[in-house]
């Protein structure tokens, strides 16, 4: 990573703020398109369509912003590099903070965009849990799609063994992978971030927001995310096998934050 602290908050913001508006924009867009209300509406082509949008605009941000933050955009992310001691808790806080602020600004544009319709189909493209699906069940969810997006960061841009370049478009179509797969249950949001700012921005504009909902989303995020980098190491790159003075960086530069 390169740049103050600032500088990488700043990346942070700008990455989550694009996450929104390429992400959760793609299912107001394909809502608006099909003239329905909810995710839940959406047929599988067009879950495609909107897997395939969030893959593109995390591997965008990752070659973007990898080498200058790390590209977490996402505080489950950011907080399991903590718990493995590849990140430093200090810059925690000033993380998530920018991505939570980041996330809420670019649902924000997506009303600017697309206007009412954005709050009125959608909630601008918030999650929710799908008829049917209890608590436990949305923990679970959001943990085993987080658990798949924390093992391909682990595996590509983490671990200093994998093929350099690839990381960005590995990480990004786990994403897709994720979404076409668990969409349909709770909106696989696998970032607290993601959760939080379509669902601020619709209540801003006078949307109908179940917020009981969200303590799952993080709760979920969290516990896969940590699962994830603590069986990677335990699994597939054991920490002791580590170079004593090998620095914390994966093969670009990406993912991987300060432990300074």
């Amino acid at each position: 990573m390169t740049g103050s602290l600032s500088r990488r908050c700043a990346a942070e913001l700008v990455g989550t703020a694009l996450l929104i508006v390429f992400g959760p924009g793609s299912v107001v867009a394909a809502l608006t398109v099909g003239k329905s209300l909810d995710y839940a509406a959406l047929d599988y082509a067009a879950l495609g369509v909107v897997g395939l949008s969030f893959g593109l605009v995390v591997a965008i941000v990752i070659y973007a912003f990898g080498t200058t933050s790390g590209a977490h955009i996402n505080p489950a992310v950011t907080v399991s590099l903590a718990v493995t001691g590849r990140f430093a808790w200090r810059e925690v806080a000033p993380y998530v903070g920018a991505q939570l602020l980041g996330c809420v600004l670019g649902a924000v544009l997506i009303v600017g965009a697309f206007g009412q319709v954005a709050v009125d189909r959608g909630n601008v493209g918030g999650v929710a849990f799908a008829p049917g699906v209890d608590y436990p069940q949305a923990i679970l969810v959001e943990a085993v799609a987080t658990f798949l997006l924390m093992l391909a960061i682990m595996g590509t841009a983490v671990d200093r063994r994998a093929p350099a370049g690839w990381a960005g478009l590995v990480i990004g179509l786990s994403v897709t992978c994720l979404v076409v797969v668990f969409g349909p249950l709770t909106g696989a949001a696998v970032n607290p971030a993601r959760a939080l700012g379509p669902n601020a921005a619709a209540s801003l504009f006078g949307g109908d927001v179940v917020w009981q909902q969200y303590p799952a989303y993080v709760v979920g995020s969290l516990l896969g995310g940590i699962a994830a980098a603590l069986s990677y190491d335990l699994i597939a790159r054991p920490r002791d096998a580590e170079d004593a003075d090998e620095p914390a960086q994966g093969t670009q530069g990406d993912v991987v934050g300060s432990r300074e």
